[in-house]
């Protein structure tokens, strides 16, 4: 039984180590050894203004009348965004709000539902 990751592209049991690095030889991916530990200390935990952790799927209620830029439409408080969607960024959630469409929102004005 082999102890090498499995590919984090293809996720093919049939990788190989070739010097510093991990090779795939189904979709020919190459990543380095220590990538998998740097991956885990990079993750970016994202938080709602009430310290909530937010995660991909979630749904969020918006706690502050929030101006929509480029428009005179306002998100009023209590607006439902479902199926939330986090992004790198100053603006750190995507999601769809009925009535106004794809938005961008900033973590610190929302709280999980």
């Amino acid at each position: 039984m082999s102890t090498l990751p499995n590919c984090p592209k293809c996720s093919s049991e049939y990788t190989y180590e070739d010097g510093t690095m991990y090779v795939c030889p189904e979709c020919a991916h190459e990543w380095e050894k220590d990538a998998a530990a740097e991956s885990a200390d990079n993750n970016r935990v994202v938080r709602d203004a009430y310290g909530n952790v937010l995660n991909d799927g979630d749904s969020v209620t918006v706690i502050k009348d929030l101006k929509v830029k480029g428009s005179s439409a306002v998100v009023k408080v209590g607006t439902k965004a479902r199926n939330i969607r986090l992004v790198e960024g100053d603006h750190d959630i995507d999601c769809k709000i009925d009535g106004i469409g794809a938005m961008q929102l900033k973590s610190e004005f929302v709280k999980k539902a």
